[in-house]
C-alpha cells in the first residue's frame, strides 16, 4: 500500500501548491480572497491508512488594505458584505471587487459588464424611500433642471450712527438719494437669472430704516417705478429687528422671456444696526439654473451622488449590500465573483453602515488579503512535502525491487 499512500501525498502535496499559486498570482487582484487546501486522512477497515484526500478548499474573507481609487465611482467595503451585480439576464453575482465605471448607457458596471444595483432615489428632491425597489443603478447624464426661487433672505448690517438724506424722494439712479445698496440673485421658472436691488435709507427717527427692492432684469413697465417694493424696519436698543412692515415682503417681477413672474418673500428679520459695518451683500436666496452634469461621487453611506455646473448636487441612488449567514458556502464563478448556494444560505439585504454590514468607503478600493511572505513559505512546506511523498515511492520501489531479486 505504499505506493498508493505515497502517490495520493503527491496529489495532496500538487493540490496545494495548486492553492498556493493561484494566491500568489492573485496577489495584485482587487477584492481577491485567498485559499487554503484542507486535507483528511482515508482508512477503509484497517488501522492503517490509505493516503490522504482533498478534503476542500477555504477562502479567507477578511479584509484586505485599503487603497486609493482611481476613478470616481470606486467603492471598497471596510467589513462584512459583498457588492450585489447581476447580468444581463438577471443572474446574481456577488463581489467584494469595487472598481466600477458608467458605460455608455449611464449603468454602472465592472469589469466583466455585471451591473451595480441598489435602489434609485425618486421625487423631489430625490430621497431613497423604504421599500423602494431593486434595480440596476443608472447614473443619468442629463442637466438638473432649474428651480425657481419661492424665498430669500438678507442678514447684512446696517451702520447706527447712519444719519438721514437731505434728498427725500428715492431715485434709483440718484446715489444721493439713499444711503448703502447691495444686490440679490433669484431665478425663474425658465432659470433666468435675475439681478434684485436692494436700497438702505435711514429713517428721520433712530433706529427706523427704509428698504427699496426691484427687479432691474426683468422686463418693466412705464411709471411702475421698475416694481419697486418698499419695507420699514425698526430696531430695539440692541440693534436687533423690532418691526418689519410688511410683514411678508414681497418682491415680484413681469415675466422674462416667457418664464413665470418672479414672486417671492424675503425675510428682513436676521438683519441688524451696530457698529459701523456697511452692507455686504449678505443674502440668500433658493433656486437656481439649469446645471449642465459635471461627474459623480459615492458617499460613505453608499449614495451616488450626482455633481452639477450650477453647485447643485442631486442624489442618485444608494448602493446595495448583501451579506450571507456562511461566506464559505459561497461558490465561487470567477471574475472576483460568488454565487449563492444552499450551504451560504439567503442573503442578507442591506444598505452601508447598517446592522452587520461594513461600510462602503468612495473612491478606494480593497486590495487582496493575500499575504505574500506566508504563501512563499507554505510553498516551500509543500515543496518538501512533494520530495518526502516521492522519497516513500521510492523507499517502497527498492524494497519490492529487493523481494523480486531474492534467489
Amino acid at each position: 500500500m505504499g505506493f498508493a499512500q505515497g502517490v495520493s501525498g503527491l496529489n495532496a502535496a500538487a493540490q496545494a501548491l495548486d492553492v498556493i499559486g493561484n494566491n500568489i498570482a492573485n496577489a495584485q487582484t482587487v477584492g481577491f480572497k485567498s485559499s487554503s487546501a484542507s486535507f483528511a486522512d482515508m482508512f477503509s477497515g484497517s488501522m492503517i491508512g490509505l493516503g490522504v484526500q482533498l478534503a476542500g478548499v477555504q477562502q479567507d474573507f477578511n479584509d484586505g488594505t485599503m487603497i486609493a481609487g482611481a476613478g470616481n465611482l470606486n467603492m471598497a467595503i471596510a467589513g462584512s458584505g459583498f457588492f450585489r451585480l447581476a447580468d444581463n439576464g438577471g443572474k446574481i453575482y456577488y463581489s467584494r471587487n469595487g472598481e466600477f465605471d458608467r458605460n455608455k448607457y449611464g449603468e454602472i458596471v465592472n469589469k466583466q459588464g455585471k451591473h451595480l444595483t441598489g435602489y434609485k432615489a425618486t421625487g423631489t428632491p430625490p430621497t431613497i424611500s423604504g421599500g423602494a425597489p431593486l434595480e440596476n443603478i443608472i447614473v443619468p447624464d442629463a442637466p438638473i433642471p432649474a428651480s425657481e426661487t419661492t424665498e430669500g433672505s438678507i442678514s447684512d448690517n446696517l451702520p447706527s450712527g447712519a444719519k438721514p438724506l437731505e434728498i427725500k424722494d428715492f431715485d434709483p439712479t440718484n446715489d444721493k438719494s439713499y444711503n448703502y445698496t447691495s444686490q440679490l440673485q433669484a431665478y425663474d421658472s425658465l432659470g433666468n437669472l435675475h439681478i434684485i436691488k436692494v436700497f438702505y435709507i435711514k429713517g428721520e427717527n433712530a433706529g427706523e430704516w427704509k428698504v427699496h427692492c426691484f427687479d432691474e432684469t426683468a422686463s418693466v413697465k412705464e411709471g411702475d417705478k421698475n416694481k419697486l417694493f418698499t419695507a420699514d424696519i425698526k430696531f430695539d436698543e440692541y440693534g436687533k429687528v423690532k418691526e418689519v412692515n410688511p410683514k411678508e415682503f414681497k418682491v415680484e417681477s413681469e415675466s422674462l422671456n416667457g418664464a413665470k413672474k418672479l414672486n417671492f418673500a424675503l425675510d428682513l428679520t436676521a438683519m441688524t444696526q451696530q457698529g459701523d459695518e456697511k452692507p455686504s451683500g449678505k443674502t440668500s436666496t433658493n433656486g437656481y439654473g439649469v446645471g449642465k452634469f459635471n461627474g459623480y461621487s459615492v458617499g460613505d453611506n453608499g449614495e451616488i451622488i450626482a455633481n452639477y455646473s450650477n453647485q447643485q448636487t442631486q442624489l442618485i441612488a444608494q448602493v446595495l449590500m448583501a451579506s450571507f449567514t456562511n461566506t464559505g458556502g459561497l461558490q465561487p464563478t470567477g471574475d472576483n465573483c460568488w454565487t449563492e448556494t444552499g450551504a451560504s444560505g439567503a442573503p442578507l439585504i442591506g444598505t452601508s453602515g447598517t446592522g452587520s454590514f461594513g461600510a462602503i468607503r468612495g473612491k478606494m478600493l480593497e486590495a487582496s488579503n493575500v499575504d505574500m511572505s506566508n504563501e512563499l513559505v507554505k510553498m516551500m512546506t509543500q515543496q518538501r512535502n512533494y520530495q518526502s511523498n516521492a522519497q516513500t515511492i521510492k523507499t517502497q520501489d527498492q524494497l519490492l525491487q529487493t523481494l523480486v531479486s531474492m534467489r
